[in-house]
C-alpha cells in the first residue's frame, strides 16, 4: 500500500474544540464501556443499510445511560444540521480522541464508515485487554503490601501497648527488634496526628511535584530508563502507538496527519518528542523508519521491521504485526512477573510477621523462665 505523506485540510487542521460548561455531567459519566457500546451498535446499524441520522436517533432511544444519550442526541442534531459526523465527534473531545475524528473523517470521505467503526472497536478491545492484564499483574502484589502494612500497624497500636508494662521489668534483656518495635509503637501512639498530617503534606507535595513540568518529565524519563520496568513500558507505548498508526494508514489518513493526531495519545513527554521527531523525518523526506532508527529507546527489532514495511509498501500491515508481537511479549512477561512476585511477597510477609511475633514471644519466654 502506497503511503500518503500529504496533509489533508479536514484532518490535518486542528480546530478549536467547542467548550462545554465545566460542570457538564456527561464529562465524568461517559466511560470507555459506553463508548464501546456506541461504536458497536452504530457499526451494526450502518451495516444493515441504515443511514447515519436515523441510526443515531435509534441509539439514543436504546441507550440507558442518560449522559451518553444526551451526547448522541447532540450529535444527531449536528448531523441533521448538515455537519459531518467527524465534526460532531470533535465537539466531544473527552469521549472521542483526535484519532477517532481523523479516522471517521477519512472513512466518511471514502464511504467505508462501518468498516472503520468495526476496526476501532477491535483496537479498543485489544487495548482494554492489555490494560486488564497490567491491572491484574499489579493488583495482587499491591493488595498484599497494603494488607501487610495494616497487620503491622494493628500489632503496633493494639497489641504491643498491652505488653509495655510487662516488658519494662526486663527492658535491658529485650531483643533489639522488640526495643525497636516498642519505640515505634510509642511514636505512633504519641504522635499519630502529626504523622497523619505529615504524610498528607508529603503526598500533597509529591502530587504537586508530579503535576509540575519538571516532575512529569523526570517521571517520564524514569519510566523509559529504569531497569526491570523500562522494557514493558516501552512495549506498552509501542503497542498503542503502532495500533493507531496501522489503523489510520489502512483508513487512508495521510501519514503526517496521523503523526499530528498521535501527539498526546501516549502520556509521556519523551515519547511525544519521539513522535515529533518522526514528523520531522517524514517532512524532510527521510521516511518514518529513519525516525525509529534514530531513537535510542526503540527496540532494534521494531526499527528493522518498520524499515522492511516502509520499503515493501506494507507499513500498515507490518505495524499491526509488530504490535501483535509486543502484546504477546507483554503478556508473557506479566505472567512471569506474577509467578515471581506473588511467592516473593508471601515470603516477605511471612518474614515481617515472623519478626514481629518473635519480638513478642521471646520476651514472654524470658519472663516465664524468670518466674520459675
Amino acid at each position: 500500500m502506497a503511503i500518503d505523506y500529504r496533509r489533508t485540510g479536514a484532518v490535518g487542521r486542528k480546530e478549536k474544540p467547542v467548550r462545554r460548561p465545566w460542570g457538564a455531567t456527561w464529562r465524568a459519566r461517559v466511560s470507555g464501556k459506553d463508548r464501546l457500546f456506541f461504536i458497536q451498535r452504530l457499526a451494526l446499524l450502518l451495516e444493515t443499510a441504515g443511514s447515519l441520522h436515523p441510526s443515531l436517533l435509534a441509539l439514543q432511544a436504546q441507550t440507558k445511560n442518560p449522559a451518553l444519550a444526551k451526547v448522541i442526541g447532540e450529535m444527531a442534531d449536528e448531523v441533521m444540521g448538515g455537519k459531518a459526523f467527524s465534526e460532531a465527534l470533535a465537539n466531544h473531545p473527552r469521549i472521542f480522541s483526535p484519532t477517532y475524528v481523523s479516522l471517521v473523517g477519512a472513512a466518511e470521505r471514502g464511504g467505508y464508515l462501518p468498516r472503520i467503526l468495526n476496526q476501532l472497536l477491535v483496537m479498543e478491545e485489544k487495548q482494554a485487554k492489555m490494560q486488564a492484564m497490567l491491572v491484574s499483574a499489579l493488583s495482587y502484589p499491591a493488595f498484599l503490601m497494603l494488607f501487610s502494612l495494616g497487620v503491622i500497624i494493628f500489632i503496633l497500636v493494639a497489641v504491643f501497648p498491652k505488653f509495655a508494662d510487662m516488658f519494662a521489668a526486663i527492658r535491658d534483656h529485650l531483643p533489639v527488634t522488640t526495643l525497636l518495635l516498642m519505640s515505634l509503637s510509642d511514636l505512633i501512639q504519641g504522635y499519630w496526628f502529626v504523622i497523619i498530617v505529615s504524610l498528607g503534606a508529603l503526598l500533597f507535595g509529591l502530587f504537586r511535584w508530579y503535576r509540575s513540568a519538571s516532575g512529569t518529565r523526570m517521571l517520564d524519563r524514569f519510566k523509559l530508563r529504569a531497569p526491570f520496568i523500562r522494557d514493558i513500558v516501552i512495549q506498552v507505548y509501542l503497542v498503542r502507538f503502532l495500533r493507531v498508526m496501522s489503523l489510520s494508514l489502512n483508513g487512508g489518513v495521510p501519514l503526517l496527519d496521523i503523526l499530528t493526531v498521535c501527539r498526546g495519545i501516549i502520556k509521556n513527554h519523551l515519547f511525544d518528542d519521539f513522535i515529533a521527531s518522526l514528523e520531522t523525518h517524514v517532512t524532510e523526506g527521510k521516511g518514518v523508519a529513519a525516525g525509529f532508527e534514530a531513537e535510542s529507546f526503540i527496540p532494534s527489532l521494531a526499527s528493522q521491521m518498520i524499515r522492511t514495511g516502509e520499503e515493501s509498501g506494507n507499513l500498515a500491515m507490518v505495524m499491526d504485526k509488530v504490535a501483535d508481537f509486543y502484546e504477546e511479549e507483554i503478556e508473557r512477561k506479566l505472567k512471569a512477573f506474577e509467578k515471581i512476585v506473588e511467592p516473593l511477597m508471601l515470603v516477605v510477609m511471612g518474614l515481617v510477621v515472623g519478626i514481629i511475633v518473635s519480638s513478642l514471644i521471646l520476651p514472654i519466654f524470658k519472663l516465664s523462665r524468670a518466674v520459675h
